[in-house]
């Protein structure tokens, strides 16, 4: 990402704006927004409807964490909230455009879901067979972010055959869908709960 005279991230920058001026701009009454660096494009752009999944992920990840108890893994999780923030203000910004300088991802960032979830599969049982998805009420909110999480993939996947986008962001969100997946399971597992095998009628 480019790099201007003012070394104030993007992130500084968006909460000055959303502090000075009132939630409603009317801006985007007719159907369109602006991407960070002022490009306006429709709503239903491709780049706008990946950060705007991103968004959803991030809101289910909140769901998460106000289940939880356990703070060392509401840190992970908040973790995991940080580099969703990240991956959105990258996804929102016109890389041809913006001379902003755009927090990144790193590799330790997928490091860390790895790291957790060998962690976690080294006290899980075996899975053998394919599982629905449910158990408890936190385990079922990891689903639904699962799968928010892969179709977030698949948009910025399809968007990085049309422009650059960082092949880091796209190894992520699909370690991230990864982790969710196990996370469910231990969820099942810490409660005492029964993972309900899929066994399909023949």
């Amino acid at each position: 990402m480019g790099k201007t005279k003012n070394p104030q991230s993007v992130l500084l920058i968006l909460y000055h704006y959303i502090m000075t001026f009132k939630i409603y701009t009317k801006t985007g009454d007719k159907g369109e927004t602006s991407l960070i660096g002022g490009v306006r494009v429709p709503k239903y752009h491709l780049r706008i409807e990946s950060y705007g999944t991103i968004d959803e992920l991030n809101s289910y990840i909140g769901l998460i964490i106000d289940t939880m108890q356990n703070k060392r893994v509401s840190a992970t999780l908040y973790e995991i909230q940080d580099r969703l923030f990240t991956i959105g203000s990258v996804l929102a910004s016109d890389p041809k455009k913006s001379n902003m300088k755009i927090p990144d991802v790193h590799e330790k960032d997928i490091e860390l879901l790895e790291i957790e979830m060998d962690n976690m599969d080294a006290k899980l049982p075996e899975l053998k067979n394919f599982i629905l998805p449910g158990g408890t009420i936190a385990a079922s909110h990891c689903h639904i972010a699962r799968c928010v999480c892969r179709r977030a993939e698949r948009l910025v996947v399809q968007l990085s055959a049309e422009t650059e986008v960082p092949e880091i962001i796209v190894r992520y969100l699909n370690r991230l869908s990864d982790y969710l997946f196990m996370f469910s399971r231990k969820l099942v597992h810490d409660a005492g709960a029964t993972e309900t095998v899929w066994e399909p009628r023949m």
